[in-house]
């Protein structure tokens, strides 16, 4: 099993990743968050959509959101399809 992992990271490097804060981000902070989109939902949450090349980058990314003091509701790999959608 562990092979078939290591097989699968190597086949798909990148991972497209959807985090959701509390509060409204503009998207003028999605240079600071390495191109991720940056969509306010009604909610009165955030959705941070974007490509990671893999996990040390996906903490990164969460470190900055908690450096802003942003509360984090979730965090979820999310398929190409819904990045696509995002970036839309």
């Amino acid at each position: 099993m562990r092979d078939s992992m290591i097989e699968t990271a190597r086949q798909d490097p990148t991972s497209v990743y959807r985090i959701i804060v509390r509060g409204h981000v503009g998207p003028t902070w999605e240079d600071w968050f390495d191109g991720f989109t940056i969509a306010a939902q009604k909610d009165g949450n955030t959705h941070l959509t974007g490509e990671v090349p893999d996990q040390a980058a996906l903490f990164g990314l969460l470190r900055k959101v908690q450096n802003l003091g942003l509360p984090l509701v979730s965090v979820k790999q999310a398929t190409k399809e819904e990045g696509d959608e995002a970036a839309n």
